[in-house]
């Protein structure tokens, strides 16, 4: 077990790179949370200096103290991971974990307070100390590939929503179909059939919304 570090305030600056005043500075707009007290000495541990380089990222990359202060409250009252995936809940899903400067890098200059609250309340993001992780490796990809075409995040947050919305009914439908006919402990085994089953009917539904695209703008 890696032993718990800690700081006097002089130290934890030099280490961030910023100078005490910063940090001062930092601590009073509520930047970082309060040390530990040790009389009248003030220990800084690791989890500051992660919050620390974290800001100092964010700012390099143009977000505000004001907005940087306001994505650190929605984080620090986001979900916990662990009841976010739940305990030996079985997934094919893949979890990432990034810092939140990571984050900001996948979704340039869109990773907003209105758009964090959104993802952590849809589920898509827990938090694990200083670490934010998304449940979905897939839907992280999926979400930044289309960000990068221009889609902003927002509206692909929405759209999420609203998929989030039918594919609980399909898996309901899917649920009932098999403990009807089979038992409880084949829902996991058969759940690649359903999943096939949507992905084929999505792709079918694809192609009858491009030949409606196709025939309204003719030859």
């Amino acid at each position: 077990m890696t032993e718990k570090r800690e700081y006097r305030m002089e130290e934890l600056a030099r280490l961030a790179g910023i100078t005490v005043r910063t940090l001062r500075f930092y601590r009073e707009r509520k930047l970082i949370p309060p040390p530990r007290r040790e009389g009248r000495i003030a220990w800084y541990d690791d989890h500051h200096l992660a919050r620390l380089r974290t800001i100092a990222a964010l700012l390099e990359r143009g977000h505000t103290l004001t907005g940087i202060a306001e994505l650190a409250e929605a984080l620090d009252h986001g979900r916990d991971v662990a009841d976010l995936l739940g305990v030996a809940t079985p997934t094919e899903e893949e979890p990432v974990r990034l810092t939140p400067e990571e984050l900001a890098a996948r979704f340039e200059g869109q990773v907003t307070p209105e758009n964090l609250a959104a993802a952590l309340e849809l589920g898509y993001l827990g938090t694990d100390g200083d670490e934010i992780v998304h449940i979905s490796r897939r839907l992280l990809d999926v979400s930044a590939a289309l960000v990068r075409e221009g889609i902003p995040l927002a509206e692909v947050l929405t759209a999420g929503k609203r998929v989030r919305e039918h594919v609980d009914d399909l898996a309901e439908m899917f649920a009932d179909l098999v403990l009807r006919h089979t038992g409880e402990d084949d829902l996991q085994r058969l759940r690649p059939l359903a999943r096939s089953v949507v992905e084929a009917e999505l792709s079918l539904a694809l192609d009858r919304r491009l030949r409606k695209q196709s025939e309204r703008d003719g030859p």
